[in-house]
């Protein structure tokens, strides 16, 4: 069930009016949000619930155990964490692992292959199961008691408004909050209210407005000149934050108008000006979750300055396989890694950013470090990739016909969005134009001409990005 539909209009529209009537007793509270939610993924194929049953019942029972048994906690995280990794690497690997076992074989001289098992892959499987998975790990480590209350932890683990593409919550967070019957208060239907709104510009105005240029200019060869592909990334950068973001907006807004509260997921990271800054504020949840569950416990920055740069490295190279079963991922991964690596040798952010005018610099040098990836990330093929960025340093100079090309629409967009970010870059250290007061004032005709732009000035539909990770 898509946020930009109908179906969902409706199917918000029946569950909030029910909300305030069934939220004063829990076992009633976490019963009706669990169905709501099952409903809610059940929406694409039914056979899904399946699995985040099987995943949820899986960590429930661990949980409970690792407490039980103490003594025997290693031996129950490993379950957990196989059965977890098992299911998503059988339905986002497998194929992408069978290809590659299948071209080694061919390379040897072998003449026989491993037979091709083509899986539909779960909408929002990389999500769930990585919430599911700290919620034992937190057990594990001491930092979180179990729920004993199965509708309590389904109530966390299948929460619809994050549930397919985030941000990733922990349980820490979530369950206490879960247990409160207490009504949204004025101050956070307010907030959700702009929340939503403002994901929804983002998704249907600016996001879906860039996709259709995007989507021509990568289906339409390998030809362009340098100009015509810095602009096409461009597009691309601000289409999938726009896009990601927004659905993180929506996400934030329904639950505040629950009388919950979800944590920021994107902090305007095309103002950072260093990489280390960037993976602060993109995907936050995301970025902490690999931080806390997988940077840290191979060592962190606690084994020297090697140490230290090789778990960055396998950090970020799984961090792009988690996006997607795909060399061009494991590449985009690989790029912030070596990025990150020669920012942590030579300190150059902060180098630059001395000289006079250098935090522009350093800004500039950033994103096009951010955008050469975002090629990888976006393009069909390693192919596809290396020749649009052979594209984007040539010297050939471009046509009016290729910049026609992408539209009047989408250029007037992406230059909307670079002059929303860049109000925020040249504003983060001075005095805001609008003061709180005035700003309050303001927000309702804001709201009214966001809503507006929504309705008239909307792009061509389409799912969210990251539903596909």
């Amino acid at each position: 069930m898509l946020f930009n539909s109908l179906v969902f209009l409706i199917f918000g529209a029946l569950f909030y009016a029910g909300w305030p009537m069934l939220r004063r007793f829990s076992n009633v509270r976490w019963g009706y949000l669990v169905v709501a939610s099952f409903v809610f993924y059940g929406w694409w194929d039914w056979r899904f619930l399946i699995l985040i049953v099987a995943s949820g019942l899986l960590d429930f029972i661990v949980g409970l155990a690792i407490e039980r048994y103490p003594l025997r906690r290693k031996l129950l995280l490993a379950i957990s964490i196989v059965g977890n990794v098992g299911s998503l690497a059988t339905f986002k690997y497998l194929t992408f692992l069978t290809i590659n076992a299948n071209q080694l074989l061919a390379a040897a001289g072998a003449g026989w292959h491993i037979p091709l098992a083509e899986l539909t892959l779960p909408v929002g499987i990389s999500f769930y199961t990585f919430q599911s998975m700290s919620y034992t790990i937190d057990i594990y480590r001491g930092s979180l008691r179990p729920t004993r209350n199965i509708l309590h932890f389904f109530a966390y683990l299948s929460m619809f408004p994050q549930l397919v593409a985030g941000p990733i919550i922990r349980a820490a967070d979530l369950l206490p909050q879960l247990e409160s019957g207490e009504p949204a208060t004025q101050e956070q239907r307010w907030n959700g209210l702009v929340r939503i709104v403002h994901g929804y510009f983002k998704k249907v105005v600016i996001a879906d407005n860039l996709a259709p240029a995007v989507n021509a200019a990568f289906a339409g060869g390998d030809g362009g000149s340098a100009l015509y592909w810095w602009l096409v990334v461009t597009m691309f950068a601000f289409q999938i934050y726009c896009d990601f973001s927004g659905y993180s907006d929506i996400a934030r807004g329904l639950a505040n108008w629950m009388g919950y509260h979800f944590p920021e997921n994107f902090n305007h990271p095309y103002i950072a000006r260093s990489l280390r800054d960037f993976w602060t504020r993109w995907h936050i949840s995301l970025s902490t979750w690999f931080r806390d569950y997988v940077y840290i416990p191979l060592g962190g920055s606690k084994q020297g300055k090697f140490g230290s740069l090789r778990n960055m490295w396998i950090t970020m190279v799984v961090s792009g396989l988690w996006h997607g079963a795909a060399w061009t991922f494991v590449i985009w991964g690989g790029i912030h890694a070596f990025c990150l690596m020669i920012e942590r040798l030579t300190d150059w952010p902060r180098r630059i950013s001395a000289w006079p005018g250098g935090r522009y610099l350093a800004s500039a040098v950033l994103l096009t470090q951010v955008w050469v990836a975002w090629v990888f990330f976006r393009a069909a093929s390693l192919g596809q990739a290396l020749d649009v960025v052979g594209h984007m340093f040539a010297s050939a100079g471009s046509t009016l016909s290729e910049i026609r090309s992408l539209g009047i629409v989408p250029l007037a967009v992406v230059a909307g969005a670079i002059v929303r970010e860049g109000y925020f870059y040249f504003g983060m250290d001075g005095p805001h134009v609008l003061s709180e007061s005035w700003r309050r004032r303001l927000d309702p005709l804001f709201l009214a001409m966001a809503i507006t732009a929504c309705i008239f000035l909307r792009g061509p539909g389409g799912a969210f990005i990251y539903f596909q990770f």
